[in-house]
This record gives C-alpha cells, sequence and structure tokens, in this order.
C-alpha cells in the first residue's frame, strides 16, 4: 500500500472548521511564516463534469495571488494534475506539485521522481490500449499525465461505471504487473507507478524548506489528499473540503467559497499572530471580511 492509498478508517470526522478557529489561531501563534499548501480540483476550483474546464473560483485566484506576494507566507499548489497543466490553472505560487507529488517545482527547478520516470512508457502503453478498450462506453476518457494516467467516469452512466473499473484494472495488472497500480478518487480511476510516494511527501519536502517554526497547512478535498493531511498534523493544520467523512485532517469547510473565506482570513487575521517581522501584515484583503 502506498503513502497515496493508506486507508482513513481510524480517522474521525472533523469538525467545522469556524469551531475551531481557537484551535488553528493557537496553532499559528509563535511561528515565524505560514507554509500554506493547496489542491486544485474541488478545493480551489469546483468539481466539474469535463476537467478541462475547471477554473479557480475568483476569490480563490485573488487570495491566492495575494498570499504569494506576501513575505511571511510560501504558497504551493499540490495536484494530481500534471505539473504543466496546473500551472497553467492558477497563478502565484512559488511551488507547484503535480502528478500527486511526482512532479516537483521549486527553487527555479523540476525535479520528477526517477522511477515514475522509467515507467512514463508502460503509462503511454496503458493509455494506449485502455482508448481502445473503452472506446464502447460512453463518455469515458483516458488521460496521460506523463508520468501517471487518469480514466474519467463523472459523466459515464453509472450502470456502465464497473465495466470501466474492470476493464481499466485489467489492462493494467496485464501491461503494468507490479509496476503499475490503481487508486480511486471521486469519479475518477488514477494509474501511476507503484512506489510509496505521494502528495504528502511532496508536501514534507516543501515544509522542510521553510524555517523550523513555520506553520505548514494543507487544504483537499480527496482521498490523495489524506497523506498530506498526515505530513501537516498535529503540528500544523490541514482543512478537508467537502462532506463530513472521516479524515486526517482536523478541521473541515464545505467547498471552493469556504476556502477562500479561510485564505483570506489567513492574509488577515491569522498572518498578523505571527511572531516575526517579515510577517507583518499587507492590506491583502478587506478587513471586514475576517471572520
Amino acid at each position: 500500500m502506498t503513502a497515496r492509498s493508506e486507508a482513513i478508517a481510524a480517522d474521525s470526522v472533523p469538525p467545522l472548521l469556524e469551531e475551531r478557529l481557537t484551535w488553528v489561531r493557537e496553532r499559528i501563534d509563535g511561528g515565524s511564516a505560514l507554509v500554506v499548501c493547496l489542491d486544485f480540483d474541488g478545493t480551489l476550483a469546483p468539481i466539474v463534469d469535463d476537467p478541462a474546464e475547471a477554473t479557480p473560483t475568483e476569490a480563490n485566484r485573488r487570495i491566492v495571488a495575494a498570499l504569494s506576494d506576501h513575505p511571511a507566507i510560501s504558497t504551493a499548489v499540490v495536484s494530481g494534475r500534471a505539473l504543466s497543466d496546473v500551472r497553467e490553472r492558477i497563478d502565484g505560487p512559488s511551488i507547484y506539485a503535480g502528478n500527486h507529488g511526482l512532479e516537483l517545482a521549486r527553487n527555479g527547478s523540476l525535479a520528477v521522481h526517477p522511477i515514475a520516470r522509467k515507467r512514463a512508457r508502460l503509462i503511454e502503453t496503458v493509455c494506449e490500449t485502455l482508448e481502445t478498450a473503452l472506446e464502447s462506453v460512453p463518455n469515458a476518457r483516458v488521460e496521460n499525465k506523463g508520468v501517471t494516467a487518469t480514466v474519467h467516469v463523472r459523466s459515464v452512466p453509472a450502470a456502465a461505471r464497473p465495466i470501466v473499473a474492470e476493464r481499466t484494472h485489467t489492462v493494467v495488472d496485464r501491461i503494468g504487473g507490479d509496476d503499475l497500480e490503481i487508486s480511486s478518487g471521486k469519479r475518477i480511476l488514477e494509474i501511476e507507478p507503484a512506489i510509496p510516494w505521494g502528495k504528502g511527501n511532496a508536501v514534507e519536502l516543501i515544509v522542510a524548506d521553510a524555517p523550523p517554526d513555520a506553520v505548514p497547512i494543507y487544504v483537499g478535498d480527496d482521498v490523495t489528499d489524506e497523506s498530506a493531511f498526515r505530513a501537516v498534523e498535529p503540528d500544523g493544520i490541514g482543512v478537508r473540503v467537502g462532506d463530513d467523512a472521516p479524515s486526517a485532517a482536523s478541521s473541515r469547510v464545505e467547498g471552493p467559497d469556504d476556502v477562500a473565506a479561510f485564505l483570506e482570513w489567513l492574509g488577515t487575521a491569522g498572518v498578523e499572530r505571527l511572531d516575526s517581522a517579515a510577517g507583518r501584515p499587507v492590506d491583502i484583503v478587506d478587513s471586514s471580511r475576517e471572520r
């Protein structure tokens, strides 16, 4: 089992963030900086039927750009999308992690997990085979993301989804053997190299570049974000976006609009609590909207 597919059965349902603001303030108090890591789909951008049409809400676009300009805040987007894809969809962050952390752009350089790079040809062969195997299934779509792939079933009729899953597993087992594996997300099947690496590993690398007393924060909405929550909890702040499913995050919000409100709070009341000259706030949001 990889870091990305860890079971979460032992986790509890996190309370709403508004019920945890005192605890969040205590986590930030005394820190010198914030390291704000954000998922994209379902977090900054609403989930849509066609992933190619996903865009961040205007409020999230604005506040992410503003936070990225603050001297005491480091921002990163950590996505299941290919790095080149997510980079085109949201501007501002100095750090981008794509393909669930297998690609990491930071400090002016791009690193790709070496084993994932070697297995890219297997991913390509699987995608080509699946295009044919799933051709008869309405609205099934195969996306080759270079070092991983995604089979999208959101628009597939419910009765046909088990067929997609069965054919996908058959093709991956036959071509990838022990070198590839499949994990599930929200109406997707993820095909990836079978290596112990996920979003949590990328977040750990990102946080390691920050000062020791920086406060790590991760906001995400899917099963693939659970390893990232574990990377920042319990010393940092994990915020799950969505329903009341069990999670390793310590709090939750309901959707991207609530994410924007939380990020605005971080840019005003939150950053004011940092114990650092570099943490002096700048006027990046309307203070009347603080919560």
